[in-house]
């Protein structure tokens, strides 16, 4: 009797003394320096288990021994709930640094600018052409987008704000115009809040309208407030607006680069030459700068503008149209010129 106890007292040694060896050489392996010997980079797609991510990081080469490591994580008791991204890990990185980047989610982030004055349609070639974004919208309509991301029957023109959007490769093009339509909602009510008195708009929607023209007509942020002036003038006076880039929306593919005299006399819902008042949407997404150019503007008498042909992007602005036809033949004489110098 005597002999079985010390025999199980051995054996419990034996195996005790084997486990903490065991956990001590995995310990040891996790903090060792790792095999890369640069700086890799590595996918985590979503869905993929801590296995699955391990094996990925193993064949990467980025991890010695991906069982090891699970091994390890079971027996420290720690779970990893492991965000979906590209990261980047350190040369000779152990797994110790590994685990505690996937824990943050220290994900490289990429980067998608939408430039003001970009088309909702631009806007979707961008998301879809991008290699770092899931697109969930491919051969979807614009109705079924914005239902999608939550805003069913709402036309989409000018609701997504231009922007710089940081986000984590695999993220979907749903998550980003959801994020971008916020950013536009938050900077329309922001600027509409600002708004001078007795303006001739009935909403935060006519002054995004606005804001949208006002993008398309100039690139210099100068001008965007006098710019805008001219157009709350024209409404004021119950004169039509007479925008060139609401005739070309209007168009849409009809536009072949150039404006024609048959363009300005053919009626569609964005004519600003044979219709009073607003476009009924806007025709572009406009910048923060044209939204408050939009609800601030710079009026000076100015009625009519015409572009100064300087390769600047400038405007001459005129006050009555007298002067604004001798700025019409002026800038017509130069492109002339420039045409004969070609």
């Amino acid at each position: 009797m005597r002999k079985a106890v010390w025999i199980v007292l051995v054996l419990v040694l034996v195996v005790g003394g084997a486990a903490l060896a065991g956990r001590v050489w995995l310990s040891m392996q996790f903090e060792a320096p790792g095999p890369a010997a640069q700086a890799l980079r590595v996918t985590v797609v979503p869905g993929l288990s801590v296995r699955g991510v391990l094996g990925r990081l193993q064949s990467a080469g980025a991890l010695r021994c991906a069982w090891c490591t699970q091994v390890y994580l079971r027996l420290t008791g720690r779970r990893l709930t492991i965000k979906a991204g590209d990261y980047e890990v350190d040369a000779h990185a152990s797994a110790s640094d590994v685990i505690e980047m996937l824990e943050e989610g220290r994900v490289i982030f990429e980067h998608l600018t939408v430039v003001e004055g970009t088309r909702f349609s631009d806007l979707r070639l961008q998301l879809a052409t991008d290699p770092h974004v899931h697109s969930l919208f491919t051969g979807k309509s614009d109705a079924e987008v914005m239902a999608a991301i939550g805003h069913a029957g709402e036309a989409p023109e000018g609701r997504f704000f231009p922007d710089t959007y940081s986000f984590a490769s695999g993220t979907t093009d749903a998550e980003i115009l959801k994020l971008a339509y916020t950013s536009m909602r938050d900077a329309l009510t922001e600027a509409w809040n600002m708004r001078a008195a007795d303006l001739p708009l009935k909403s935060a929607d006519q002054a995004l309208v606005l804001a949208s023209m006002v993008e398309k007509e100039t690139g210099l942020p100068g001008e965007r407030p006098r710019i805008a002036g001219v157009f709350i003038a024209r409404l004021r006076k119950g004169m039509r607006l007479q925008s060139d880039p609401t005739v070309i929306y209007g168009l849409g593919a009809a536009y072949d680069g150039h404006i024609h005299e048959r363009d300005l006399t053919t009626d569609t819902p964005f004519n600003t030459y044979t219709r009073d008042g607003l476009p009924p949407l806007p025709i572009a997404l406009p910048g923060r700068a044209a939204l408050l150019a939009a609800v601030r503007p710079e009026e000076t008498g100015d009625l009519y503008f015409v572009a100064t042909a300087d390769g600047q992007g400038g405007h001459h602005f005129s006050a009555t149209l007298a002067e604004h036809n001798l700025a019409v033949q002026h800038y017509v004489q130069k492109l002339r010129s420039e045409a004969t110098r070609q």
